[in-house]
């Protein structure tokens, strides 16, 4: 299989490639990444270099002279798509950049993939775009009513329907999966879980919002990726699928748990002004996953995040080198090496 995986330098897309490469010797990877701030080309680098399965191109999903020369010189069969902006936060300060790539990249590579032909297009999506639970409501279904709260939520909402429009207009084969809250190696440190860990590690106070009531469903991140792997084989197009860990968790219970693990006092928890709009709870209902594509979360939360907070205290040179922006110059200075410049 010749795959073209859209933001494949984030945290999902490089333990989704990496996974993919690992369990399957016959696939090839096409990576497509801007390289925005949360995008890494480091996390993959060791896979570049002749003779390799895997190849990085730095360009936009909204290019569409790009996209339609890739899928076509890569002879790419199909499409996982998980490039997005993805942070609440920088979606109220700023929601333009959620618009162009979320909502107007995605309908780049829907048009690219219908003129393309290709065979398969998994379009990876959120929780968020179901809106909040109150505390005793039953989780998400995928025939949960959309109902997105933030301008990052609306925006993938949207690009939710527009994938499932190009199913039903076109007959283009495509999918959408949904997830829960990620966690695991990679994660850009802006998120709760390493910036829970790198602030303790420090001594240094943890902020949460509000009361830390918020509730979230939390999926280990190769659970999620083997999801997306089994939507990709097996899912049936047209179709929603929902993949959550079955570990819902308050933010106060994460960062208590993180601060346990490290030996830290909870008197470091710091409770900030919460964020407008926050939902109140997530959860999700993976039956139909469980039941259409054979797929199991197979690593429980006290696990996970167990193995989560020994990467990053294994890999201090990753997350040092996010935090100081390093991460950017070496991927400068490798873009210039290549070119001979």
């Amino acid at each position: 299989m010749r795959l073209l995986v859209t933001g494949g330098c984030g945290f999902i897309g490089t333990n989704f490639i990496h996974h993919l490469l690992e369990s399957d010797p016959t696939v090839h990877i096409v990576n497509l990444d801007k390289l925005t701030y949360a995008g890494n080309r480091g996390n993959l680098a060791h896979l570049e270099g002749p003779g390799s399965r895997y190849t990085f191109v730095q360009g936009d999903i909204a290019n569409a002279e790009l996209v339609r020369h890739l899928l076509g010189s890569h002879a790419i069969e199909a499409i996982v798509h998980f490039a997005a902006e993805s942070h609440v936060d920088r979606s109220i300060v700023d929601s333009a950049p959620f618009i162009h790539t979320n909502v107007v990249g995605t309908h780049v590579l829907l048009e690219a993939a219908r003129e393309m032909g290709i065979h398969r297009f998994v379009h990876v999506s959120t929780d968020e775009v179901y809106g909040s639970l109150g505390p005793d409501e039953p989780p998400f279904t995928e025939d949960t009513p959309l109902a997105p709260n933030s301008p990052y939520s609306a925006s993938k909402a949207a690009s939710d329907l527009l994938a499932l429009a190009f199913f039903h207009t076109y007959g283009l084969p495509v999918l959408v999966t949904r997830c829960s809250n990620n966690y695991g190696p990679y994660q850009f440190p802006e998120k709760l879980i390493p910036l829970a860990f790198r602030r303790a590690s420090r001594g240094e106070p943890v902020p949460i919002y509000g009361d830390g009531g918020n509730v979230r469903d939390w999926i280990y991140v190769l659970d999620h990726c083997a999801g997306v792997e089994a939507a990709l084989r097996r899912g049936l197009p047209g179709r929603v699928y929902n993949f959550g860990g079955d570990a819902e968790r308050t933010n106060l219970e994460v960062v208590g748990t993180i601060l346990d693990l490290l030996g830290a006092s909870r008197s470091l928890i710091r409770f900030v002004t919460d964020r407008p709009g926050h939902d109140r709870r997530y959860a999700m209902n993976s039956r139909r996953a469980k039941a259409e594509l054979g797929w199991q979360p197979t690593t429980d939360f006290p696990t996970g995040i167990a193995h989560t907070i020994r990467w990053y205290q294994t890999h201090p040179n990753w997350l040092e080198s996010v935090e100081s922006g390093a991460y950017r110059q070496f991927m400068d200075s490798w873009y210039t090496k290549e070119r001979g410049v």
